[in-house]
């Protein structure tokens, strides 16, 4: 049975247990957080779905990719001119099945998606944990800065991939196809592929501008 929720197309892919600031300044989706803020005891939420094609802002309906995250609000603070500054965290991955686009913001007709470990995960999880900071490693060298501290990471498959699918420098797609994988190994072995791959990149590339490995900015709706 599929469930109704408000959706947020954005140029970007949330996933479960990382957090996105939004400035919000549309009036649409001033709307969508006054809906979302009035009285609900339960923890607002709406879902963000990366755009396939057309634009972020603006009237026409763009095309939206089929897998998408739902954020959670965690904090909303009211400027004075309408808009809104809101933290979220991203909690269940949703496939969406229609759009109802009759309202001032779209609406999903949505199922959520389980999150199993999948077969060989640990094994994986370790793999991947070697892989990702040789590569953390490279970009800061090839970034001019200096060398990593001790960083600690998840030892939890399921969570291990999200960050790294959340920290890795990539493409939209690479990204949307991360968030689809049916569980945490099959993630996690792609995350290893395009480790490689970004590792033999790195080894031709002389420099690299300075990158922000794990942090996430806002983005404007």
């Amino acid at each position: 049975m599929t469930e109704r929720l408000p959706l947020f197309p954005l140029s970007t892919v949330l996933y479960p247990g990382l957090q996105l600031p939004l400035h919000i300044f549309e009036e649409r989706y001033r709307q969508l957080v006054g809906d979302l803020t009035g009285g609900a005891e339960q923890p607002a939420a709406f879902g963000v779905i990366a755009i396939s094609s057309g634009r972020e802002a603006g009237q026409a309906q763009p095309g939206l990719y089929d897998v998408g995250c739902t954020a959670t609000l965690r904090h909303v603070e009211a400027l004075p001119d309408g808009r809104f500054d809101i933290l979220t965290t991203g909690t269940r991955r949703f496939r969406l099945h229609e759009v109802d686009a009759s309202g001032m913001y779209l609406v999903g007709e949505v199922t959520y998606l389980d999150e199993e470990p999948g077969e060989d995960a640990a094994a994986l999880a370790r793999a991947t944990t070697a892989a990702y900071l040789d590569y953390v490693d490279r970009m800061l060298s090839s970034a001019g800065q200096a060398p990593r501290t001790n960083q600690e990471l998840p030892t939890d498959p399921l969570l291990l991939s999200y960050l790294v699918a959340a920290a890795m420098v990539l493409d939209l797609r690479d990204k949307q196809q991360l968030l689809s994988e049916p569980n945490a190994a099959t993630r996690l072995r792609a995350e290893l592929a395009l480790l490689r791959r970004e590792r033999q990149l790195l080894t031709h590339l002389p420099s690299l501008p300075g990158t922000d490995l794990i942090g996430r900015g806002q983005s404007l709706n």
